[in-house]
């Protein structure tokens, strides 16, 4: 049996690692654009000085001997033949597969404001090339644009304080962190960022960006007129899912790939898994589909069925926000908060269950609201603080069955 991966990040490295212990004796290749293992969360570690190159890898040392791999590294896949059941390449190659794995992720998206996608001082921040050319662009310079202030835009902005450059982000919501969190939580990373000399400007979007002589962007216009000027551009605009490859071929697509739960695509024999799918792009999600679609391309049942929420880690500046479920509270919705100097917590609940959850400050007990949200558990019944409550106040159903809630509380 023949194993193609496409792309060698965090699916396509489990994927490949699940295969290996179902199959002991398949061939495994890894093609990908990449020509290192890295972790795109800790790309801003790169761009502040704190990790090498080699310390983005999170693989084991000599993982692809270890689990004997082949791989194709710095080659583009141009197109795929699911009835011939070829991959090419750009290399002008054709890779043949019994199972192929559709792991090749996501690209940043520049949108067509003025020159932005022609300039040569624009940058995305996705892989380890974007974070090396962002690296090289600030040594010579010293204003730099973020435009978007989800995490991208802050890890960006982050790891270049750290090389004392004057930043300036702007973002079209009214807050930092619009997809994260609420304006409370949000407020408490904007002072910081401002604190260590990060100029926001918020509800505005660029308008106009028209490159110079030189090719390159040295200001930016906003929607109300206000001119920022810039040597470097980071856009943090969000991803779109990879999909450029697999055009004109079988494989149905919406945002994404379309799969089912074991993550099997409309082609027979091709699996997909991660920001392809246009499922929930964190880490863990990432890495759990790409092990479920190793297990079923091996012919092991096994059903992804994470998701019920979206789930975010925020560390800046030694503050940690853990969010779960949903962000934004709607109508008929219950919210309770309490806030400290040290912590903020707040829930969102509807019709007796948690929907959301938001832990700043003190993140411990994040399993238990966890559980709750992602087993639809009923609340409705108890009396004590919800903030209080704990695994304790549950019983439990047979030794690995559900929780319910002990009838006392």
């Amino acid at each position: 049996m023949k194993y193609v991966i496409i792309g060698a990040g965090v699916a396509g490295v489990e994927g490949a690692k699940v295969i290996r212990s179902h199959d002991k004796e398949g061939e495994i290749l890894m093609v990908s654009a990449d020509t290192q293992i890295h972790s795109r969360c800790m790309l801003h570690k790169f761009i502040s000085g704190e990790r090498d190159e080699k310390g983005l890898d999170f693989t084991e040392e000599g993982f692809f001997e270890q689990y004997r791999i082949g791989w194709k590294k710095g080659v583009k896949v141009q197109r795929i033949d699911t009835e011939k059941r070829e991959v090419y390449l750009d290399t002008g190659e054709a890779v043949s597969y019994d199972k192929l794995l559709l792991a090749c992720g996501a690209d940043s998206f520049i949108p067509p404001v003025g020159q932005l996608r022609e300039a040569s001082n624009v940058y995305g921040l996705r892989n380890l090339s974007d974070a090396q050319a962002i690296v090289a662009e600030a040594k010579k310079a010293n204003q730099v644009l973020v435009i978007g202030s989800g995490l991208v835009g802050l890890d960006a902005a982050y790891g270049l304080l750290e090389r004392g450059k004057q930043i300036t982000v702007v973002e079209m919501a009214n807050q930092i962190l619009p997809v994260q969190l609420d304006a409370n939580g949000a407020k408490a990373y904007q002072e910081k960022f401002e604190q260590a000399g990060v100029r926001f400007v918020l509800g505005r979007k660029a308008s106009e960006a028209q490159c110079g002589e030189d090719g390159r962007i040295h200001k930016v216009t906003l929607d109300n007129g206000e001119s920022i000027p810039c040597d470097m551009v980071i856009v943090a605009a969000g991803v779109r899912p990879a999909l450029g490859c697999l055009k004109d071929s079988s494989i149905d697509c919406g945002r994404g790939v379309t799969v089912d739960a074991s993550m099997k695509t409309s082609a027979e024999d091709v699996y997909a898994a991660g920001d392809i799918t246009g499922l929930s792009g964190i880490w863990p999600n990432a890495a759990d589909q790409g092990r479920i679609a190793g297990r079923s391309m091996c012919g092991i049942k096994d059903a992804y069925t994470d998701t019920y929420a979206v789930k975010n880690t925020i560390n800046f500046f030694g503050l940690v926000t853990l969010c779960v479920g949903k962000i934004r509270p709607e109508e008929g919705d219950f919210v309770q908060i309490r806030e400290d100097r040290n912590q903020y917590k707040r829930v969102i609940e509807k019709d007796g269950k948690v929907e959301g959850i938001l832990l700043q400050g003190d993140i411990s007990h994040a399993g238990f609201w966890q559980y709750l949200i992602k087993n639809r558990i009923d609340i409705s019944g108890i009396q004590k603080d919800i903030f209080a409550v704990s695994y304790a106040d549950f019983y439990q159903i047979g030794e690995r069955g559900k929780y319910e809630w002990r009838q006392e509380i």
